[in-house]
């Protein structure tokens, strides 16, 4: 895997390992306060980043173009942006990370769609 494929399934990747991390964590303190946390790490960062990275590798002509480098730091800065927000969050500072929150959110969306403008004529095709 090479290029914007696999720099998703590597960043995929990670956040598989910090999600299941703050999983472990939650379990060993028995502090499930960060569970949507873990669940945005584990759901976004995981498994959809890994469905990028799947897309881009199955149909290498859509990852070489700036839309592709576009969502791809679209994507994962909005999940930093996110996932930084819900830490603060549930980690009792809610007026410090719900605008990260928003903002991460938005984001993640926006890069969303522009998946869906980059791979939708692929699948139509």
């Amino acid at each position: 895997m090479t290029g914007n494929a696999g720099r998703f399934f590597a960043s995929a990747l990670i956040y598989a390992v910090l999600g299941m991390m703050l999983g472990l964590f939650m379990g060993m303190t028995q502090d499930h306060s960060q569970m949507p946390t873990h669940a945005h790490f584990v759901l976004i960062g995981w498994v959809t980043f890994a469905i990028y990275g799947f897309f881009y590798h199955a149909f290498p002509s859509a990852a070489v173009n700036r839309l592709a480098n576009a969502h791809f730091w679209m994507a994962e800065i909005s999940l930093v942006v996110l996932l930084a927000g819900l830490f603060a969050i549930f980690g009792g500072k809610p007026d410090l990370g719900e605008p990260f929150a928003a903002i991460g959110s938005i984001g993640i969306l926006l890069s969303m769609i522009l998946f869906a403008f980059i791979a939708w004529p692929i699948v139509r095709s």
